[in-house]
């Protein structure tokens, strides 16, 4: 076996291992953890870099290394590195729990590398609950009023229920077809559908994948979660997670789309209900990250209208506006999380006078919602852009037009913070200060939002390219 078609996971798992030996430290040193955790994240992007161009199939076909798992763990392991560059300041996690936090942010980076790779059930239900579980862990980590605790519990709870919904729709899949992998399995879809147990079992199966993305109706966890983990776990579940959800997903539809994949009917339904439910709850929220929360049940809306397409034009607008739903939400949150500099829950109220403030967290905060709603010239609206557009060519107009106006309602709820951050002030809040690493880092962000935006080829190729190795 090639060592480097399993070379990120390796990586990181001897790096969840170092994590382990300093939480078995008597004295807790956390400036030190956090360097150790920064050169470990810098270095996981290194190893996934050189691992990109890696192809083969490992554990007797069950686990298929190609460019497209390949740039998901690209993406998984920026991801890592961006949480931990906010990381530097854990206010609402004990100095004695970094440690832990670290190799559990490690953990589920793992299960979700290996999620993206996994060909067959098994492997897939193993990958999805170790990469949950960390997360089960990490979410009541947050010392705080309760919230935490119940935002871990309900978390626990419902993805408990939703795991084990899945396996009993495995299982039914394994019973009707007599097989776990998925090349076995896609083939004979026609005549699953077609009958109760195959039907049943698929639907079962497809409510795990869908919990992962807070796809209607299993989207309940997301505004709680969000609000009750500590900010950093809430940016890696908001960034990361769905990267691995839509990476699975669009695997298993690729796979079966040309055996007539008669899913797209379903699809949409779910597509209307979850972008016009996620935008309309978020226009009443006053809690930034339970608003962000219902922006992100909106933004699978979105996703799944690639998906549906079952079509290589729509799977690549999918993988593009994956790459860039992670950055700029990456870019609102990190900015959540330096205004919010002892770990507290941002009301929306609170950005007020941020232009004053910080004038360049408040170009990043501009930046990254405009890129959420779709405002050209940002990468966000190529991404959106590229999902009409696939989706029209298969003529789903009603599709496409629910979706722009809901792309117009989300643009209220964005206006009303960017209002509230440049056009209200409270003298009682004063400056917010910002390292030179942070200014880099917003600086880069900005660069990558908007200039992918406008030259969008290198990723819409690289994309492609990706698409093709699973068709």
């Amino acid at each position: 076996m090639n060592v480097m078609l399993f070379g990120p996971e390796l990586y990181f798992l001897g790096a969840a291992l170092v994590f382990f030996l300093l939480t078995l430290k008597k004295r807790v040193e956390p400036k030190t953890d956090y360097q150790i955790a920064l050169a470990i994240g810098v270095g996981g992007l290194v190893v996934t870099v050189l691992c990109l161009c890696q192809q083969g199939e490992m554990f007797f076909k069950a686990y298929r290394v190609d460019l497209f798992s390949q740039i998901f763990k690209f993406a998984l392991a920026l991801a890592f590195f961006f949480v931990l560059t906010i990381s530097h300041n854990l206010a609402h996690i004990e100095e004695r729990y970094h440690a832990e936090f670290y190799l559990f942010l490690t953990t589920t980076t793992i299960g979700m590398m290996m999620l993206v790779s996994s060909v067959e059930l098994l492997t897939i239900y193993v990958s999805l609950e170790l990469s949950s579980y960390s997360l089960y862990i990490l979410v009541p980590l947050r010392r705080g009023d309760g919230i935490d605790v119940e935002a871990g519990i309900k978390y626990l709870l419902i993805g408990a229920v939703s795991s084990g919904v899945m396996l009993f729709g495995l299982s039914y899949l394994f019973g009707a077809t007599h097989s776990t992998y998925l090349v076995d399995i896609l083939p004979k879809l026609p005549q699953l559908v077609s009958s109760p147990i195959g039907l049943f079992g698929l639907l079962l199966a497809l409510a795990g994948f869908f919990f992962k993305l807070s796809v209607f109706p299993f989207h309940f966890w997301a505004p709680d979660v969000y609000q009750g983990a500590a900010n950093q776990v809430t940016t890696f579940i908001a960034t990361a997670s769905k990267a691995a959800a839509v990476a699975l997903l669009l695997r298993m539809v690729a796979l079966g789309a040309g055996y007539g994949y008669g899913f797209a009917q379903a699809l949409v339904i779910l597509s209307i209900i979850s972008m016009t439910l996620g935008n309309l709850v978020a226009i009443i929220q006053r809690d930034f990250k339970r608003l962000l929360a219902y922006s992100s049940i909106a933004h699978a809306g979105y996703f799944l209208m690639g998906i549906l397409t079952m079509k290589e034009a729509g799977y690549i607008a999918s993988v593009y506006y994956a790459l860039a739903y992670l950055v700029m939400n990456f870019t609102v949150f990190m900015v959540i999380s330096e205004v919010a500099k002892d770990g507290r829950d941002l009301k929306i109220q609170e950005l007020a006078g941020l232009y004053r403030r910080s004038p360049l967290l408040s170009l990043s905060l501009i930046v990254g919602l405009f890129a959420l709603a779709g405002v050209p010239p940002s990468i966000g609206f190529t991404g959106k852009l590229l999902l009409f557009t696939s989706a029209m060519n298969q003529g789903y107009f009603w599709l496409v037009l629910i979706g722009a106006v809901n792309g117009t309602i989300s643009l209220y709820y964005y206006l009303r913070v960017i209002y509230c951050s440049y056009f209200t002030d409270d003298p009682n809040l004063g400056p917010v200060a910002i390292s030179t690493p942070m200014r880099m880092l917003n600086y880069a962000l900005i660069v990558i939002v908007l200039g992918f935006g406008v030259f969008p080829d290198r990723i819409v190729e690289l994309a492609k390219a990706a698409v093709k190795t699973v068709l």
